[in-house]
């Protein structure tokens, strides 16, 4: 740990949160680095910071409290260090562990693409975890917005993100196809068009295993019954088709005793129902049309139920299945209909980086938007939470954004260091102050009788619920 980052010194009555064995051990005044964040992200982040700090006061009789760290990032850092994302911040985030950040701007022109998707690569910070909820009064365009509560669990540093693309036309690109077309399909009926841009999406075992290894070990931690793995694998076989693939291994290699996959709750429940039926049967009943497939594949399906049978029937039968956590996978255009027609069949998601960036934005809409979604970039040992949303400049340091983002970001970083208290004061805080109808002009514009409140005032209504809430209890 240095004393100062940025040139800004380190907060002299805090102290580090240290990581060992897979687990943090925080102290009651951790130091916590925060990006403010670009255009918005200032009037955001003063009232963020006033909520947080009330929350954690009230919460914890004023035993508890944060010592912030400002880092540099985005237009503030380019302005006085001539750099986007300093190694300074990297090394501030990496050495304390945790932070917040604010929006930032997405630099123009070359150097970094994305810092938000640099300080996930840099950090290896491979979850992005996105709980969407709906807050009782916020205007929807859907129906039942309550139905939706799941929480995404977003691929962070590979397929398309990984950024392994060359342009139309040049030499690079010519090279590649040249070496497509010609050798790996050898000539054959199916070429790339010799004028195309090639991206190259590459997806691993480890890269999967560990974000559905996380996806399914917060569904059991927080009483959550089902894992769906959402892919393309109808048309990816080898990366979309394998992610789920491995999620599957995941579940039945590392959680077998709390799991069963849909498929295999098929065939128990096929057997529960009956228990004389032959492998042969319960495999017509689990597989339709198995008649018509070649022998080889009958034969593998009839083999898959007599081994499921024969591993688990003695842990998972007789309607223990339903007391496990369920996996399954869903082809991804039909989980992005499914999250708007029946989103309480949904849980917990694990998603491949794109598929995952989507449809997290998705699910957000029908609950309020990216305004009211929180988010956070997890690896192992670190945490880096953020606002959802963009800077919009034009509104900057006109005390008029919804800064709940930010806000339920935070509520999401106090459960992360094991703070719940103070967790659920902000959380609780916001959905009474939204049930009053005092809102900011996002929402205020939307809902009939409600009160336009500055980013400012937002925060200090919050607050004012936390101390109704305290004093209530």
């Amino acid at each position: 740990m240095k004393a100062s980052y940025n040139g800004v010194s380190v907060p002299a009555d805090g102290k580090r949160i240290e990581y060992a064995n897979g687990k943090f051990n925080v102290p009651d005044r951790p130091i916590i680095p925060f990006i403010e964040g670009d255009g918005t992200g200032r009037d955001i982040w003063k009232a963020s910071r006033r909520v947080f700090d009330a929350a954690v006061s009230k919460a914890y009789a004023r035993k508890r409290g944060i010592a912030w760290l400002e880092v540099a990032a985005g237009e503030n850092a380019f302005r006085k260090f001539k750099e986007w994302l300093p190694d300074d911040t990297v090394e501030a985030i990496r050495d304390f562990r945790v932070a917040i950040k604010g929006p930032l701007t997405t630099p123009v022109g070359g150097g970094i693409r994305s810092l938000n998707v640099a300080l996930r690569q840099l950090l290896d910070l491979y979850a992005c975890v996105r709980p969407v909820r709906y807050f009782a009064g916020v205007p929807s365009p859907v129906m039942h917005p309550e139905l939706m509560n799941v929480v995404i669990y977003r691929e962070n540093t590979e397929d398309v993100y990984a950024g392994i693309e060359w342009k139309s036309g040049s030499a690079e690109a010519a090279k590649l196809l040249e070496f497509l077309n010609k050798d790996m399909l050898k000539g054959g009926p199916k070429q790339i068009r010799w004028d195309s841009g090639v991206g190259i999406k590459p997806m691993s075992p480890t890269g999967t295993k560990r974000l559905v290894r996380r996806a399914i070990q917060y569904a059991l931690d927080h009483n959550r019954h089902k894992v769906t793995l959402v892919h393309k694998g109808n048309i990816m076989k080898f990366t979309e088709g394998a992610f789920r693939d491995w999620g599957y291994e995941v579940a039945r290699e590392e959680f077998r005793g709390a799991v069963v996959t849909e498929r295999e709750s098929w065939i128990l429940d096929n057997q529960d129902r009956n228990a004389a039926l032959t492998a042969e049967q319960n495999a017509a009943m689990i597989e339709p049309g198995i008649e018509h497939l070649a022998e080889d594949a009958r034969r593998a399906i009839h083999a898959e139920v007599k081994q499921v049978l024969g591993a688990i029937s003695s842990t998972h039968g007789k309607g223990q299945w339903k007391n496990k956590v369920m996996v399954n996978d869903r082809i991804a255009d039909s989980v992005f209909q499914q999250v708007l027609t029946r989103a309480d069949e949904y849980e917990v998601l694990a998603a491949p980086n794109l598929n995952g960036d989507y449809l997290s934005d998705a699910c957000a809409a029908q609950v309020g938007g990216l305004g009211i979604a929180p988010g956070a970039n997890i690896g192992d040992g670190f945490g880096v939470f953020e606002a959802t949303h963009g800077t919009a400049p034009k509104y900057a340091d006109k005390d008029v954004i919804n800064p709940s983002s930010v806000m339920l970001s935070g509520a999401m970083m106090f459960d992360f260091i094991g703070w719940g208290e103070a967790a659920r004061l902000i959380e609780n805080g916001i959905a009474r102050t939204i049930q009053q109808k005092r809102v900011t002009y996002d929402l205020e514009r939307l809902m009939e009788g409600a009160t336009k409140l500055r980013t400012s005032e937002f925060a200090e209504a919050i607050v004012g619920n936390m101390e109704a809430a305290v004093a209530a209890d």
